[in-house]
């Protein structure tokens, strides 16, 4: 077991929760306890929103310029790098990802974002005088919009924490964030470095809990805007009670994401980056590019080329260094993606995994699995199923292929494989959807990260997500 912990980190001290309640943190590898933590309760919730509040309007904080929450921002920097280790393996025993893209993903990408929004923090600009054409001047103020309310999944529980943490303290915002109960032993580490920096008092708050927690801080009177990242379910109903109480709110939901392999495309490149394009973390990734669009022309060879790829990948230990495919979150979620491979088997034709590894007896793995033969217009192409399954679909022509990936209610992400860049940025632009990859998939810090339909609302990253932590105030000088 990692440990026990007692107490909730809330405005800048560790609290003793209100409740008794605990959340039990189990291994997605081995099925056993690794960690106790409390569980927040909504009292403890008031208490973190009061905190958050009181920071925005205290001097070492509320009073700071952007020059000097960059500062704040470094130091936390700093801090979280010396835990770097320590989150990696916190994350990887949690839910199951593999510890080499663990350190890359929720430890070296997560200071790299601290340290990005720390020097965006230099360059805010909070006003901007403009001439009218009535004749006058008018002062465009931007102003932090207050304080956020946080939820992120269990899935990249850290880097997705950063992604609403970095924007909202470069914008001067405060921040209670709610983990998932799958993964809370990080946001213990990440308390522990932002006490270290001297984050002020009420900058960052965790309140650890389920769905009611998180449904009572998205609708609390405290809270100014909500940040979301997880299922698209949920992501309505979050969306439905902001729109009650006009509250703003940025969705970062699901996917189900097309790769297009272009008839010129080198296949060799494509199969090197199945990993991180189509199985990021066993699939459990929202941009994962899980529909494999294959022309008519080479879909067999490159059906049976996925196959092969897919076959060959080590599963196992997340722990070890060569683990590539590691288990799924939970014993339920693993039920989830075995159910949608039953049914792929009444819809397409199983070619590679569709079983669990013989040689792993304890955790909730799943084989990696691939499905040719297989309709758009299917069940296991058109719904997220958040696993290590890919299907593999034929197309006729380059319109036929932009066809079939817009055919989806989703639109996050999507890559397209080609020796033609001209031709692929041609196609890139047909795609409805909020990100492309060409010959690869990864995501920009520099740039607008976030999804069209029924994948969310607003951006993420890029100076474009700082702008959705501040307000726009007009001061009309006409005298």
């Amino acid at each position: 077991m990692i440990g026990v912990v007692e107490k909730l980190y809330i405005g800048g001290e560790w609290r003793v929760p209100d409740s008794e309640k605990k959340i039990e943190v189990i291994s997605a590898s081995t099925g056993e306890k690794i960690g106790i933590v409390p569980e927040a309760s909504r009292t403890d919730v008031d208490a973190a929103v009061v905190a958050a509040r009181k920071a925005l309007h205290s001097k070492d904080w509320g009073g700071l310029s952007g020059a000097e929450r960059a500062g704040v921002l470094n130091r936390f920097a700093d801090a979280v790098e010396k835990r770097g280790d320590r989150l990696a393996r916190s994350v990887s025993m949690q839910n199951g990802m593999p510890l080499l893209m663990s350190q890359q993903l929720e430890s070296g990408f997560v200071v790299g974002m601290l340290r990005y929004y720390a020097t965006l923090a230099t360059t805010l600009v909070d006003e901007e005088l403009r001439q009218s054409p009535l004749g006058f001047s008018t002062l465009v103020r931007r102003e932090r919009i207050g304080v956020v309310g946080a939820i992120v999944p269990w899935n990249f529980p850290v880097a997705l924490a950063i992604m609403k943490i970095g924007p909202a303290l470069a914008a001067g915002c405060s921040v209670v964030l709610k983990p998932s109960p799958e993964t809370v032993l990080d946001c213990y580490i990440l308390a522990e470095a932002a006490e270290e920096a001297g984050v002020p008092p009420g900058v960052l708050n965790w309140v650890p809990g389920g769905r009611d927690i998180g449904a009572y801080l998205v609708t609390h009177p405290g809270v100014d805007k909500v940040a979301f990242t997880g299922s698209t379910t949920a992501g309505r109903t979050i969306a439905q009670e902001c729109g009650k109480i006009l509250r703003p709110v940025s969705l970062e939901l699901g996917g189900k994401s097309a790769a297009i392999i272009l008839e010129d495309a080198d296949l060799a490149s494509f199969l090197k980056a199945i990993p991180s394009v189509s199985m990021l973390n066993s699939g459990q990734a929202c941009f994962s590019c899980t529909r494999i669009l294959a022309p008519k022309s080479r879909y067999q060879e490159i059906v049976d080329a996925i196959a092969a790829v897919v076959s060959s990948l080590p599963i196992g230990d997340p722990l070890d260094q060569a683990t590539v495919v590691g288990p799924m979150v939970t014993s339920a979620h693993r039920d989830r993606v075995e159910s949608y491979i039953e049914k792929g088997k009444t819809e397409g034709r199983l070619v590679a995994g569709g079983g669990r590894p013989k040689h792993l007896e304890q955790g909730w793995y799943v084989e990696p699995t691939v499905f040719a033969g297989v309709s758009n217009h299917s069940t296991i192409a058109q719904e997220e199923i958040f696993g290590p399954v890919l299907t593999v679909i034929e197309y006729q022509d380059d319109s036929d292929a932009v066809a079939i990936a817009n055919d989806s209610q989703y639109g996050l992400g999507g890559s397209i494989w080609t020796a033609d860049i001209e031709r692929a940025k041609k196609l890139a632009c047909q795609i409805e959807t909020g990100t492309v990859g060409i010959n690869g998939y990864l995501p920009d810090l520099n740039a607008p990260f976030g999804g069209v339909k029924s994948s969310g609302l607003g951006r993420e990253l890029g100076p474009e997500s700082v702008s959705a932590y501040q307000k726009y105030k007009s001061i009309y000088l006409m005298g």
